[in-house]
């Protein structure tokens, strides 16, 4: 930022305005940007500037040890959840794939998959009661 002689001076937390640092949390927190993406994206140069606004103004819980050193993931807990939720998503349509081919397989070719499958699960679980 350039002063009135045109000279650089630093920026202050003072020069940011409160609706500015309610969108720049609420960004983080949507999961669409880490803390220190947007630190560098807006040219923030305090290192824990972006932290004290999440602390300050976030929904979610900041003040977690170590989480200023984000996991080497650099996830955000939204972009966590957006990840496990697309993961989770994943494995059900795996998990229905997998049950319609041995449904398919079973129907088709006469094969007990499923009974087979089913058997040897309560035969193990009758010697884990015993």
């Amino acid at each position: 930022m350039r002063d009135q002689t045109n000279k650089w001076v630093k920026r202050t937390q003072r020069d940011y305005n409160l609706g500015f640092k309610l969108a720049l949390v609420a960004e983080v927190e949507k999961g669409n940007y880490t803390y220190k993406q947007i630190q560098k994206a807006y040219g923030i140069q305090g290192r824990s500037t972006v932290l004290v606004w999440l602390r300050k103004y976030g929904t979610l819980d900041w003040n977690t040890p170590n989480l200023h050193h984000m996991p080497k993931s650099k996830e955000t807990p939204a972009q966590k959840i957006k990840r496990l939720e697309k993961e989770l998503e994943d494995e059900k349509l795996r998990n229905l794939l997998l049950n319609t081919m041995i449904d398919v397989s079973d129907k088709q070719f006469g094969t007990t998959i499923r009974k087979k499958l089913l058997s040897q699960q309560s035969k193990s679980s009758d010697r884990i009661k015993k």
